[in-house]
């Protein structure tokens, strides 16, 4: 068993966190991670009240061990942080924006906290205001990305920026070879979210989840493209016939793209999911699920199997100490 500074401040038994990866992560996913030891997480940045609550109450009920929600800055956040704290969420997660507005209510409320960042003095600034831990979001990582730094610069310049704070790695972390690179940079834990798309228990859609399991380490790109729901905010998908489409067409701004707003699929409500929609296709969905956003990071080049998510963390794991033993190994000849 791997214990690291976030293990101990978290109550886990792993030094594994699941990505939030909005609607694609199900009370299934989480909970198999969380009962397998690692921190499973819900992305609730645009759930309802209710809907907000009845998530939690659903996760509660399924694990006694630690999980996250996950809020993005990008919109006013203050009421859904309230309702998270109301319904019982163990620990909050921040990304995408100035945390300061927010930490006097998390200190109250005496919530664990991570913060997302993309550079050194971004961590700094989460550590001062009272953050438990920092995820160091590398250049590679999948979704939406907020910093331009690789995760190999990244995580060592934010460790030495916030230490002793515990600071887990996302970007480019598939296995327990990555997981035991970010062990050796300093850091405490990996925040993986390609690897956990595919699993069954991910709501991704299948078609979704063999192009993860196809793809080459060369097949994603990072781009705006995918805008329509969430302007100006740079992710990493998988490259398609939309993406194509628009770079044979010269690379035009938003409003002038070729076949701009067309249903390229439908989703399992009806509603119309649109190209350059910054929505991606889960189960149910019907169509073009090649054209939609397919978010996956440059880590997806190291994903070749469906694997349950509970397996994975163990799996992830046990690779992990595989590979600092042989690295001690060598050191010891």
């Amino acid at each position: 068993m791997i214990r690291t500074a976030f293990t101990t401040a978290f109550g886990l038994d792993h030094p594994i966190a699941q990505a939030p990866m909005g609607g694609s992560v199900t009370v299934d996913l989480i909970c198999a991670v969380c009962e397998a030891g690692g921190l499973g997480m819900q992305g609730v940045s645009w759930h309802e009240p209710d809907a907000l609550a009845a998530e939690i109450a659903a996760i509660r009920r399924r694990t006694a061990r630690p999980f996250a929600v996950n809020l993005v800055l990008e919109w006013d956040q203050h009421a859904r942080l309230s309702q998270c704290i109301d319904a019982g969420a163990p620990v909050i997660s921040l990304f995408w924006g100035d945390p300061t507005a927010y930490f006097p209510k998390l200190r109250a409320a005496r919530a664990k906290t991570i913060v997302s960042v993309g550079s050194a003095d971004e961590a700094k600034r989460a550590a001062d205001l009272g953050a438990d831990a920092i995820c160091a979001q590398g250049f590679e990582a999948g979704g939406h990305v907020w910093g331009q730094v690789g995760t190999m610069v990244l995580l060592p310049a934010v460790v030495d920026a916030v230490a002793p704070l515990p600071v887990i790695a996302a970007g480019g972390i598939a296995d327990g070879r990555g997981l035991a690179a970010v062990l050796a940079l300093g850091g405490a834990g990996a925040w993986i979210g390609t690897r956990f798309l595919a699993t069954p228990e991910a709501g991704a859609h299948d078609e979704w989840k063999r192009r993860i399991m196809a793809a080459r380490e060369t097949a994603t790109v990072h781009t705006e493209l995918f805008d329509l729901g969430w302007p100006k905010a740079p992710h990493r998908v998988l490259r398609n016939s939309t993406y194509d489409l628009w770079d044979a067409a010269g690379r035009p701004p938003s409003g002038l793209r070729p076949g701009e707003g067309d249903p390229v699929a439908r989703q399992q409500d009806g509603e119309a999911l649109l190209r350059y929609s910054d929505i991606s296709p889960n189960q149910g969905t019907t169509g073009e699920i090649e054209a939609a956003c397919l978010y996956a990071g440059q880590s997806a080049g190291l994903v070749r199997d469906l694997i349950p998510a509970g397996e994975l963390v163990t799996q992830i794991c046990a690779e992990a100490e595989a590979a600092l033993a042989r690295a001690d190994a060598l050191r010891r000849s």
